[in-house]
């Protein structure tokens, strides 16, 4: 059996506990990466060279859209999970349900919640929908870096079986040398995307309502089911149809949507010249 030539580090989940109450690297990962979008939307908002003019909305308005926008990854992400990943165990134990603190999120969950807090927010301010739905997926990417980064710390999510010279053992995973799929998903769901869009950002994108939106989803889609092919599909689960996995499938109709977003952004004249 090939061995592991990176140990997996030794990390304790729990950053400090303070009485009954325990302070966790997945809970930070959360927090940071809501507060840091929150400053680059901002910053963003300003920039009146990203819209060809004044943005259609104000930086005060998306201060006031974090609670939302927060309350949708939670809700949206936690109930995903329930859903789509466990839940024939949560029927079973419905008092879990509401245990966020012992893990459980779905990215496609929490996308439909922020899908949801979008539409909602949007109607109430009589703001454009597709604007702060780009918006918001412009600043996403930061969350899914940290929270990926998150999944490594915790030992959790981890890759199949290989003989990469970066396999790593993990504490839960069995002694077998596994993917850190963690980091690829950090890598390409996280830093890639962030800069991809950055760039879509800085080159005019957001003139065109509803682009950055579909590029997200479009390009998230195709690099979580990359990465899907080195992750451990959930135990509960295992593979589904053709070798398919949960986030494959949950993937599919998100890349649809982000290219048929695309095609209506591009066929129509920018919001601001």
């Amino acid at each position: 059996m090939p061995v592991s030539i990176i140990p997996f580090p030794d990390f304790d989940p729990v950053l400090v506990t303070i009485g009954p109450f325990a302070i966790r690297w997945y809970a930070l990962a959360y927090i940071f990466g809501i507060l840091l979008g929150w400053i680059y939307a901002r910053a963003m908002i300003r920039d009146e060279r990203n819209w060809g003019g004044p943005a259609p909305l104000k930086v005060e308005d998306f201060d006031d859209f974090i609670l939302w926008l927060t309350l949708g990854i939670i809700l949206g992400g936690r109930t995903g999970y329930v859903l789509f990943y466990n839940l024939p165990h949560f029927i079973e134990h419905p008092l879990e349900i509401v245990q966020v603190w012992n893990g459980g999120m779905s990215f496609h969950g929490g996308f439909l919640g922020c899908v949801v807090a979008v539409i909602g927010f949007a109607i109430m301010r009589k703001l454009p929908i597709l604007s702060l739905g780009d918006l918001t997926c412009a600043v996403a990417p930061i969350g899914l870096l940290l929270g990926r980064l998150a999944n490594f710390v915790n030992g959790e999510l981890w890759g199949r079986f290989t003989d990469v010279p970066w396999a790593m053992v993990f504490p839960r995973g069995g002694p077998i040398p596994r993917h850190p799929s963690q980091l690829y998903e950090a890598g390409l769901e996280g830093l890639v995307l962030l800069i991809v869009l950055g760039l879509m950002v800085r080159a005019g994108a957001l003139r065109r309502r509803g682009l950055i939106l579909g590029a997200f989803s479009a390009l998230y889609a195709v690099m979580r089911s990359f990465c899907e092919f080195f992750r451990e599909p959930d135990q509960q689960l295992g593979f589904l149809w053709g070798g398919m996995t949960m986030g494959m499938v949950l993937s599919l109709p998100l890349f649809i949507g982000g290219v048929l977003l695309i095609a209506f952004a591009l066929r129509r004249q920018p919001a601001y010249r």
